[in-house]
């Protein structure tokens, strides 16, 4: 199977069935046999990071009503030929074969016909305009729904707003799991001839350039040395101080990279519970915990967004990392694809409805961490200064003696927003409260 074929099964798959992009990925990927990996991964996440673009190219020059395994064959050629340096020729050449091994011969004239006259219309500098207005326009070039992308504007600056939604996060962010160490995965890199660098945010993290293989083929990670995490997912466990004897919940827990990360900063000596409401997620945390030897961790299926009287100041601290629109940017093209305003308001009554419930499960003097991967402040500060007008009993305290000394600053209101195009991490949002009464 070639790379553009195994692409183009797996394009399909996000935009007709709604398919995640990186489970499409590692299904498709498995069944590939020695296909180039790194090529298939490039080629779908560019083509869904300028799928707005490239639509906007096919409706100018396409005639007639096409079909949709024609438009995602118009699409990987076009995200090659514009934002991957392709020579015209290649893109072409490669489209036409692609377009005869899904057996629509008759159509690899209009294939070629419609790539030759966007390409044309390239060179010559005859391409549409792009609209005037900047939510338009970004949501063309970036993805970005145009409301997200006024709101970042009214919030950081058009300018700024811009970077964000552009900033690529590049690299797998790697952590060494207890009782392993950085030494270890360190020299394990070096031994497998993987470039990396440290991590400026998280203390022991490795940023790995390129892994170039299946990491469950990893032996290392095979057994539990180390694992996947974002800097701003084990930014959010750090702020919570698990302690080993600690009663702690980690109340949104699949697929399970954060209670491990909990288990390992208490020495693995925290009691821990894991929720999800899904069970099949929660089968999820079992198997991460199980590849790191977790045994200190109860998985359940439980609704957090639900009070349970029986869980009342139970728990010594309160991870509630929310279900949210994935909007951070740096690396989840596919998350833009699915977002509209009122999902988005929806997720943000069900984020206060988790932290309400999950608050009061936290003793007197106890701590919650509020997380999400987003930074729309409706899903961030938003949720937060609701929470805390309810007369919850709880209050912000600082994050600065958690996260690394470029950040103490912004993390002194006890809230902090990674972005992309400013801490070169994946955007997150982390809040910490006191439960004082």
């Amino acid at each position: 199977m070639t790379p553009e074929r195994a692409a183009y099964n797996i394009l399909l798959k996000i935009t007709r069935e709604n398919a995640f992009a990186n489970l499409a990925l590692k299904d498709e990927l498995k069944n590939c046999g020695s296909v180039n990996t790194a090529r298939v991964t490039a080629l779908v996440y560019t083509a869904i990071e300028h799928i707005n673009y490239c639509d906007s190219l096919i409706n100018s020059f396409a005639k007639g009503r096409l079909h949709h395994s024609i438009r995602c064959i118009l699409r990987l050629a076009l995200a090659e030929a514009f934002f991957m340096d392709a020579p015209d020729h290649a893109v072409c050449t490669r489209a036409v074969e692609l377009t005869r091994g899904i057996g629509k011969d008759k159509l690899t004239g209009y294939v070629n016909g419609v790539l030759r006259s966007i390409l044309r219309a390239k060179e010559n500098g005859a391409l549409p305009d792009l609209p005037a207005d900047f939510g338009e326009r970004m949501e063309l070039l970036t993805g970005y729904p145009k409301f997200i992308a006024e709101e970042y504007a009214a919030v950081y600056g058009a300018e700024n707003a811009e970077k964000l939604m552009t900033a690529r996060v590049k690299g797998t962010v790697l952590r060494p799991c207890f009782p392993h160490t950085a030494v270890e995965l360190k020299a394990h890199l070096d031994s497998l001839g993987v470039k990396y660098r440290e991590s400026e945010l998280v203390p022991g993290s490795l940023i790995a350039d390129s892994l170039g293989a299946d990491l469950t083929e990893d032996p290392l990670f095979g057994k539990g040395a180390f694992t996947v995490q974002s800097e701003g997912a084990s930014l959010a466990c750090i702020a919570l101080d698990p302690k080993p004897g600690m009663r702690i919940l980690d109340a949104c827990a699949a697929p399970g990279g954060k209670t491990a990360c909990i288990a390992d900063l208490s020495e693995r000596k925290a009691r821990i519970t894991a929720w999800d409401i899904h069970p099949h997620r929660v089968e999820l945390i079992k198997n991460t915990l199980a590849r790191l030897g977790i045994d200190n961790a109860e998985c359940e299926v439980f609704d957090a967004s639900i009070f349970d009287m029986a869980f009342e100041e139970s728990f010594d601290a309160v991870l509630c990392d929310v279900p949210c629109s994935g909007m951070g940017g740096g690396s989840k093209p596919d998350a833009l694809m699915r977002r509209t305003k009122e999902s988005i308001e929806e997720l943000a009554v069900l984020q206060l409805r988790i932290l309400l419930a999950c608050s009061q499960y936290v003793k007197t003097g106890g701590a919650l961490v509020y997380s999400t991967c987003t930074v729309s402040k409706k899903e961030n500060e938003g949720v937060i200064e609701r929470f805390l007008q309810s007369g919850s009993g709880f209050e912000l305290v600082p994050l600065d003696s958690y996260v690394p000394e470029k950040l103490r600053e912004r993390g002194k209101t006890g809230m902090l927003t990674l972005l992309p195009s400013v801490d070169g991490a994946e955007g997150f949002f982390i809040a910490k409260l006191i439960r004082k009464v």
